[in-house]
């Protein structure tokens, strides 16, 4: 292969990909880097072509130098792609890493310019009376400091994969494993260089470089197809980016190839060293890919679960049955009596206990056994002190405890809770039951049929069963708590509307009281209380029913009915108010199947709402019209309106009006007779511009 074809490739592909990047994402830090970092590649690549194209050895060395030149300028800027790449909180690694970003930066370029006639010496072979090309003084510290800053790049990268997760993972794999070969392919061919400092004339070292650059593009425009751009940010921790594999490998593989490399050389083990590098490099590319592929860590795990290792247990099937078991329990007794029950199955132990912790972590509450009664429980001696020090200890214990084979004092408690039945059941199983570093209580199973052991397989299933429990338990818990806040809250909403309405009335009749002995002999007085009475009387009766509504299932009872001949009923009484004016515009219309009663409700109160929210001098509209299979009933009004909070969270929601005299309860009522009806309410309404109510009851098909 022409060395000099590959270079001008690899060159053209690297170049390419950096353009692409510049011209199309956003032009961070990061992405100058990586696209200043694969020009300077490319650079060096076209410099190795031209060095093989020239056929004086002193031709040679001028594009040689000129590679060492390029060769200088990487270090700082790998390195810094490295720290940024993925990682969304890039700029704290940019500070710790300062100064040596500055050192990678600054070194080997004033080397390389204060040095330049040493950067590649021609050198006479006393041996073969030949010229030879070697690094010299500048051009091998510079390699070193390239080497070296190989090695952090690859440690970097490494740790950007290590600290994603997920999809995460799944987007940068590509480019990670592209840049990682690169760099693993030059810390070889660096490497190399360093122990044998002779420039091959033949660069067939080189040929590697420009391989591993070639196969490390492709890899990364993989990496471009697969997500669709460069960015993805990982938010790694310093904690998690403690210690670093690539360091550990670096240092090994470092001093044993000095070792490996006497011995190649005294043997000649150099022959067709192109073949072999390549067939390594691919070797590591696919290796590398399998091994960080999660699909493929995924099939071998369950091939090697399936095929090499028999469970004790069909985990699918248990799991599933456990859960279906527990999942509908909506009580602390129903969910730890199904899951004794479902225990005492997969286990086989006759004897199942579940104990729970009060609040205060001092004492014990039974919430179900399979063989302890309540008369038996109250035979236990339990002391508090002596439960709240078990307690104590057992929040510490997050796996399962063989109280039988435990020495510690308070394991003695444990045993007390859950006397032997058998003397031939084998131990007792103390399973906590913990949520986060709160212990919600513990489970304790014993009396095996045939006095079997428990396994580890059967240690980890009961730590997943303690678990799942807990997290049962402390759910319904926290239902309960928000069940009892919500009908206080009820409780006390309902409480102030009742309280208001009463005062007044009380007012009212206190008022009357104070004035009956005084005008008691007046007629027109007594006539007067009188009405007052009845008309309280019907106000706590209307009051009763509108909040008796709420709680009955709403019955309706529908029949043909003319929709117009509704609403000028609902209407009679109201045309005579005093400075509104009312305006109506009803539409022929086919009959409507609905219960009258109550739909007088909805219209009603669709117009005294309207009439409540208008000054005055406003206006209110009663329309009626046909529109798409529907009979629309639509009342509007130019008064204050609502806001869009009010009409998204709490129009027609119980108890939540803007009325100051309301109850919040007209609207909550509309709606529920209005969807009984198969219909729907449309609201359109503006703070300050007034609103508008649509009801939309479905025509007979005809």
């Amino acid at each position: 292969m022409n060395i000099s074809i590959l270079a001008f490739a690899s060159a053209l592909f690297s170049t390419a990909l950096a353009f692409t990047i510049f011209r199309n994402e956003k032009r961070s830090g990061v992405h100058l880097s990586f696209c200043a970092g694969m020009v300077m590649l490319a650079l060096e690549s076209a410099a190795m072509g031209l060095s093989w194209e020239e056929a004086s050895i002193e031709s040679s060395r001028f594009w040689q130098t000129g590679r060492l030149l390029i060769l200088s300028v990487m270090p700082g800027i790998w390195l810094y792609f490295s720290l940024c790449y993925g990682r969304g909180n890039q700029r704290e690694f940019l500070l710790r890493w300062k100064p040596a970003l500055v050192a990678f930066f600054t070194i080997p370029p004033l080397l390389a310019t204060l040095l330049f006639p040493l950067l590649v010496v021609l050198v006479k072979n006393s041996k073969t009376n030949t010229v030879q090309m070697n690094l010299g003084l500048s051009g091998f510290f510079i390699t070193l400091i390239f080497l070296l800053s190989a090695v952090l790049v690859l440690m970097n990268l490494e740790r950007t994969y290590r600290a994603a997760v997920g999809t995460m993972r799944w987007r940068i794999k590509f480019m990670i494993v592209g840049v990682g070969v690169l760099f693993a392919v030059r810390t070889y061919t660096a490497s190399q260089l360093l122990l044998t400092p002779i420039i091959d004339p033949q660069l067939k070292m080189q040929l590697v470089d420009v391989g591993a650059l070639m196969v490390a593009c492709i890899l990364i425009l993989r990496s471009l197809f697969r997500e669709g751009h460069f960015d993805s940010d990982v938010y790694p921790s310093h904690a998690v980016l403690q210690s670093s594999l690539t360091i550990v490998l670096a240092g090994i593989y470092l001093l044993v190839i000095g070792i490996l490399w006497k011995v190649v050389s005294q043997v000649g083990g150099g022959a067709q060293f192109e073949l072999k590098a390549f067939i390594l490099l691919a070797a590591i590319v696919l290796f590398t890919v399998i091994a960080l592929s999660e699909r493929a860590r995924f099939y071998i795990s369950r091939f090697v679960s399936r095929h090499f290792q028999r469970p004790l247990y069909d985990y699918r099937t248990v799991w599933r049955k456990f859960t279906e078991a527990t999942a509908s329990c909506v009580s602390q007794t129903e969910l730890c009596l199904a899951a004794i029950k479902s225990t005492t199955d997969i286990f086989q132990a006759l004897s199942v206990t579940i104990w729970l912790a009060d609040e205060k972590q001092e004492s014990l509450i039974l919430a179900g056994s399979n063989f302890l009664s309540e008369a038996k429980v109250g035979e236990l001696n339990l002391p508090k002190n002596e439960v709240a020090e078990m307690l104590r200890h057992l929040q510490n214990h997050h796996e399962p405890v063989d109280i039988d084979a435990a020495i510690e004092p308070w394991t003695k408690t444990l045993r007390e809770c859950h006397p032997e039945k058998f003397r031939s059941g084998g131990n007792r199983i103390c399973v906590p039951m913990i949520v986060g570093d709160e212990l919600i209580g513990f489970m304790l199973l014993g009396d095996r049929v045939g006095g079997a052991e428990f396994s580890w397989q059967d240690f980890d299933l009961l730590k997943c069963i303690g678990d799942q429990v807990a997290a049962g338990l402390l759910n319904t818990r926290l239902s309960q708590k928000l069940l009892q806040a919500k009908e206080l809250e009820a409780f006390q909403t309902m409480s102030a509307f009742f309280v208001h309405d009463l005062k007044n009335t009380a007012n009212t009749l206190n008022l009357m009281l104070q004035n009956l002995p005084v005008h008691f002999d007046d007629p027109a007085f007594r006539a007067d209380a009188l009405r007052g009475v009845g008309k309280t009387v019907a106000n706590i009766n209307r009051l009763i029913g509108r909040l008796g509504s709420i709680r009955n299932e709403l019955q309706i009872k529908p029949v043909e009915n003319d929709l117009n001949l509704l609403v000028n009923k609902s209407l009679e009484g109201w045309e005579d108010v005093a400075g509104i004016k009312l305006v109506k515009d009803f539409q022929l219309l086919p009959k409507v199947f609905v219960d009258a009663e109550q739909f007088l409700k909805v219209a009603t109160n669709l117009i005294f709402n309207a009439r409540e929210a208008v000054t005055s001098e406003g206006e209110v509209r009663i329309k009626t019209f046909q529109q798409n299979g529907w009979a629309v009933l639509a009342v509007s009004d130019n008064g204050c309106g609502m806001s869009k909070e009010f009409l998204e969270r709490s129009l027609f929601r119980a108890f939540q009006t803007t009325k100051k005299t309301g109850l919040g309860i007209g609207m909550f009522q509309s709606k529920m007779i209005v969807e009984a009806h198969k219909g729907r309410i449309e609201v359109d309404s503006e703070r300050g511009q007034g609103s508008t109510f649509r009801v939309l009851l479905p025509l007979p098909k005809t």
